[in-house]
């Protein structure tokens, strides 16, 4: 079923998982038992990142399938641009519609291993709205795109990062997933100046759980998220004790979870790193209190708190 369906039948928030492709029997051994402890909890969808250059693409569409077979949930695959001809990416949509997929997350891409900066390959795609008006032209998909709140960390300013979501929403992206944040005021804000300019579609707030202390500074600098002060020195104290970190992780997830369901966002899409305990403390709380039951009566996520 086509993720913005769901969206639009569903009479509560949406709650969605991101796995990514094990290297190892071990690890794959880990991502399922990780997900059938999360099946439980009626996940809307799950989705499965895209290696880069392609480089899982053969895994990624496997456990997609499997995920859909096995175990009855909507799946979703990353797919990207990089190190790919136009002839190659359709090679790859032939396949996602084959097996019976009918969403997409289409991305740039991360430029491959060793490499600072993406090339456009020859006879390829350079950006995400070329990738997702290519997949619009000819495949029957549900297009999700990927919304930056603190920008794109090669985006020259806010204002243009904008322009470029609004690019890849006029060429068919129909649900927007933001990437990791942890100061729930820049969600607010950018919904709003999304709304502002046109872009309509809903805005999906994408939450990881922090687990790990060098981990998630990893992350964030590869993104360009900012961690807040406060948290960072809560952090710090906590950085020699893993079960303090993501036992305050989850506390501060569980609690941005909250505010950002009571001012409307429309669902939350958990980064799980293939780990379930976190994501499901933080959904079995969140499905208790049902905060969005607060919401204020005003559109999505624009009604922030003052």
């Amino acid at each position: 079923m086509r993720i913005d369906d769901i969206i639009a039948q569903r009479p509560e928030p949406v709650f969605s998982f991101e796995f990514f492709p094990p290297k190892d029997e071990a690890g794959e051994q880990r991502l399922f038992a990780a997900l059938a402890q999360l099946r439980d909890l009626d996940p809307a969808f799950v989705s499965v990142t895209w290696g880069a250059g392609g480089s899982t693409r053969d895994k990624t569409l496997d456990i997609v399938s499997r995920v859909r077979s096995d175990h009855g949930l909507e799946a979703m695959a990353h797919f990207t641009c990089v190190g790919a001809t136009t002839d190659e990416l359709h090679e790859a949509l032939r396949q996602m519609r084959d097996a019976g997929l009918d969403n997409v997350l289409a991305l740039r891409g991360d430029p491959p291993q060793g490499e600072t900066t993406f090339a456009r390959t020859e006879g390829g795609l350079g950006y995400s709205s070329e990738l997702a008006a290519l997949v619009a032209r000819d495949y029957d998909f549900c297009i999700v795109g990927a919304a930056y709140p603190e920008i794109h960390p090669e985006a020259q300013g806010a204002d243009q990062d904008l322009l470029h979501l609004k690019e890849k929403v006029d060429a068919g992206v129909r649900v927007l997933i933001t990437q990791l944040f942890f100061h729930n005021p820049d969600y607010f804000a950018f919904v709003a100046r999304a709304r502002a300019i046109g872009i309509d579609v809903p805005i999906i707030p994408g939450i990881m759980p922090i687990t790990n202390v060098a981990q998630i500074k990893r992350f964030t600098a590869m993104c360009g998220a900012q961690i807040p002060a406060e948290l960072q020195e809560a952090l710090e104290q906590r950085a020699d004790d893993p079960e303090a970190v993501a036992e305050l992780g989850a506390a501060y997830a569980a609690l941005q979870c909250s505010e950002l369901l009571e001012h409307g966002a429309p669902g939350i899409h958990f980064y799980t790193l293939n780990r379930s305990p976190s994501t499901r403390a933080i959904l079995q709380a969140l499905r208790v209190t049902r905060p969005w039951l607060r919401a204020p009566q005003a559109d999505d996520a624009a009604a922030a708190p003052a």
